[in-house]
């Protein structure tokens, strides 16, 4: 888990006052992690850091509370009535766009909740091993200090076809903080009328000339309705760049394709970088079953460790 900085300050924009609730500290069994977080405002909220009584608590507190922080304790039984058996430390967090812009260009949001102003020698020494080793430490509250990693950019993703297959894909990824969706199709009509929040929608009858307007560190998923047009967006990303490509089609569309893009002066091992066919055989050939094995597998590839660090700042 990590400080999605994108999410909220996207919806500081939109609402002004957005209290951000993170668990903290977890003991024994609890309904989500150190790090799990939502965002919550008047009329409204996003993200989970668990449902039930507690969730409901915590939202109906955070709107209510008057402190830029608080730490507070919550045992699931005995406070909440719930099932599990275990109790959770919270940070709740009132912000507006003047606070949010104390957080920028940082890749460890470290900040005092109930300690003083100065870390504590134990949150210098994690700050310090993380840039000693070139990655970032796991959420975690020390010495009265919230350490969280910050999430990486959303990663912009383009899907090409809005078919039975690119709504189930547009559906899918809309809600993940790691990709920023772009839907692309021949026209207006072949959308349909209730788009998920976030995606941006971009009708264009030839839509092979729409591949130069796409950043060159996106991934792609190629799910028209032609083969044709299979084959030419294929053909424009290889002249353009990516980070990946899959094609939803078969072992024999995408034999016949490799041939033709050969053809067309593509060499063998730039064609090989195209992922045919997208999703996981094993979990079928539904739209949403290709769409769940399709975002599983971008997730593990965006989330794969790495070393990205740059500088941590307290």
């Amino acid at each position: 888990m990590s400080f999605d900085l994108d999410a909220l300050r996207a919806a500081v924009l939109r609402h002004g006052r957005v209290s951000r609730v993170v668990i903290a500290a977890t003991h024994g069994s609890v309904p989500r992690e150190v790090g799990a977080a939502m965002l919550v405002w008047q009329g409204g909220q996003s993200g989970t850091v668990g449902g039930g009584t507690l969730e409901y608590e915590l939202a109906g507190a955070a709107r209510a509370q008057e402190q830029p922080t608080r730490l507070s304790r919550h045992a699931l039984g005995p406070d909440m009535g719930q099932c599990c058996g275990g109790a959770v430390e919270v940070v709740s967090e009132v912000y507006d766009a003047a606070r949010v812009a104390g957080l920028e260009r940082r890749d460890v949001i470290a900040r005092p909740v109930t300690g003083g102003d100065a870390p504590p020698l134990a949150v210098r020494r994690m700050l310090a091993r993380a840039r000693d080793r070139g990655a970032l430490p796991a959420p975690t509250l020390v010495e009265g200090w919230m350490v969280e990693p910050v999430h990486p950019h959303a990663a912009p993703l383009w899907i090409w076809g809005a078919g039975h297959v690119g709504r189930a894909l547009a559906a899918t990824f809309a809600p993940l903080p790691d990709f920023r969706v772009t839907w692309a199709d021949t026209g207006a009509a072949r959308f349909p009328a209730v788009v998920p929040d976030d995606v941006t929608v971009w009708p264009a009858p030839n839509l092979p000339a729409l591949v130069v307007h796409a950043p060159r560190d996106a991934h792609h998923l190629i799910v028209t309705y032609s083969h044709e047009l299979d084959l030419a967006l294929c053909h424009a990303l290889l002249r353009h760049e990516f980070v990946t490509c899959g094609l939803i089609g078969s072992a024999t569309k995408w034999a016949r394709f490799r041939k033709r893009l050969v053809a067309l002066g593509h060499a063998p091992a730039e064609i090989a970088r195209i992922d045919c066919p997208i999703g996981d055989p094993n979990l079928g050939k539904h739209p949403q079953a290709i769409a769940v094995g399709t975002a599983t597998a971008l997730l593990k590839k965006r989330q794969a460790p790495a070393a990205r660090h740059q500088g941590t700042t307290a």
